[in-house]
């Protein structure tokens, strides 16, 4: 059965997710030899489809979760559905591109290759891609590194061990293309970074099973270090496996 850990609290997700940076696509899009079609698999609030709408004659983007497309926002030549990643009804040979950001982890990777290879044109390209754990500063990042192992770290659903290890020890059944690291900076303030660890599956379990949010002590630990007017840059390391659909 799919794993759907995010439609219970879509709205925070939407809101506090980081994005992906230009320089990811503009890599991705230099291997797809056309951009007719493309795919965007767990699209999840649409923030990927969204992007491949500016480049791509159509994107279909498709989510398990309903409260999560609710979220996603409206493009000329984006068709959203409800649709699990291992099942479609795409016809064959259809799509130049398929993404999956920040997903692959939860699927049935066996059946969604198997999928892949279906729906994509021959020579079509995949790219799976997801973020490890941020860094702040030094005195920030100790709080956060026992937050995220130890007051959340058992909530995590065993799937979250692939995105620590970058997606290296994952099978990928295609002609991969090597691909260098990228990352996400943003600046946020504290009750941004608030609003991030909400997000996660892991805390959203914790408060389902302990009735308590986890958050606000880490909040009230990291104050003396993030004054509320202060912005600080986050940074995320960004992987990515790529690879060529060969029929």
């Amino acid at each position: 059965m799919p794993k759907d850990y995010f439609s219970g609290h879509s709205q925070v997700y939407a809101s506090f997710r980081p994005t992906y940076p230009e320089d990811l696509y503009a890599f991705i899009f230099q291997h797809v030899a056309q951009k007719d079609t493309a795919w965007d698999c767990a699209t999840g609030n649409g923030q990927v489809a969204g992007y491949l709408a500016e480049y791509f004659d159509r994107v279909f983007a498709t989510d398990i979760s309903v409260q999560q497309l609710e979220q996603a926002p409206a493009h000329d030549g984006l068709v959203y559905a409800v649709s699990p990643a291992e099942r479609t009804l795409f016809p064959d040979n259809h799509f130049d591109l398929i993404t999956v950001g920040q997903a692959l982890h939860w699927f049935d990777r066996s059946a969604f290759y198997t999928e892949v290879k279906r729906v994509a044109k021959p020579g079509g390209i995949l790219a799976v891609w997801g973020y490890a754990t941020m860094s702040i500063t030094p005195e920030i990042d100790g709080p956060l590194l026992h937050f995220y192992s130890t007051i959340v770290g058992p909530y995590w659903d065993e799937a979250r061990r692939l995105v620590e290890q970058q997606y290296k020890t994952i099978e990928f059944p295609f002609d991969e293309i090597p691909a260098p690291s990228f990352a996400i900076r943003v600046a946020w303030s504290l009750e941004h970074l608030a609003g991030y660890l909400e997000s996660w599956s892991a805390t959203q379990k914790y408060i389902r099973e302990k009735g308590t949010n986890p958050v606000p002590d880490l909040i009230k630990t990291l104050a003396p270090l993030w004054p509320d007017e202060v912005q600080h840059t986050v940074s995320f390391p960004v992987f990515l496996r790529l690879g060529r659909v060969v029929k």
